[in-house]
């Protein structure tokens, strides 16, 4: 099921320009790659905020629609507000359905409920949770699992052990030297214990303590016959 993203293309540019169309619900957009030239367009604040609940809208082509022109899209980069986390720009690049794409797209793991030894109270240690690929459009995944089903204490899954869907590669292990860019995607250990250290009282500072406050009693018996003798 394709995604579809309705646009208007836009002709004003510039930060004044920018703000005025945010004060319109509107947020200011534009579409690059390929032969054609950039674009700039604006979408409606409502309808990119709920598409982008949805994860598959990161992860797939998409239709962007321009008056009577549409475009096949990728999510190349989404600007928010620091702290009203507001989409306040998107970027969106053309893909050629026979052209490789390289994007980014998330790690899934799998069988977690169902590892003996994470249902014991062991721990699944993720060091990745997502990789760089290569892949025509048609064969871009929403994600990758990763089985941590049979793992056991000390076990521990690479990239090169992930199981890519046909046509997918990462491209960090396109080089020569495929292990000196294999990295760690997870393992499994037990749970670190935090040892309490018990605080020794030491009787000379306690005596120390005891005296001090003796003092503190002698001085402040001193001070009240002071204010009786006025």
């Amino acid at each position: 099921m394709s995604i579809t993203v309705n646009a208007i293309e836009r002709k004003d540019q510039g930060k004044g320009a920018s703000r005025r169309l945010r004060k319109e619900e509107k947020v200011p957009s534009i579409i690059y790659g390929g032969k054609a030239a950039p674009k700039m367009i604006s979408l409606s604040i409502h309808e990119i905020t709920h598409l982008l609940e949805d994860e598959n809208t990161f992860t797939s082509v998409l239709d962007l629609v321009v008056g009577k022109e549409t475009d096949s899209v990728v999510l190349k980069d989404i600007q928010r507000h620091p702290a009203k986390n507001v989409v306040t720009h998107i970027d969106f690049l053309r893909v050629d359905a026979k052209q490789t794409l390289v994007t980014t797209t998330p790690l899934h793991f799998i069988g977690v409920e169902e590892n003996e030894a994470l249902r014991l109270g062991n721990m699944l240690n993720q060091f990745v949770v997502s990789v760089e690929i290569s892949c025509l459009p048609k064969d871009l995944p929403h994600g990758i699992d990763v089985d941590v089903t049979k793992l056991e204490i000390g076990d521990h899954l690479s990239l090169t052990d992930l199981v890519l869907p046909e046509g997918v590669v990462i491209t960090s292990l396109q080089h020569e030297d495929i292990e000196a860019h294999d990295q760690t995607v997870c393992s499994v250990s037990e749970p670190k214990i935090i040892e309490e250290e018990e605080e020794e009282v030491i009787e000379g500072e306690e005596g120390s303590e005891d005296g001090d406050a003796d003092q503190a009693d002698e001085s402040e018996g001193s001070n009240n016959d002071g204010d009786d003798t006025e």
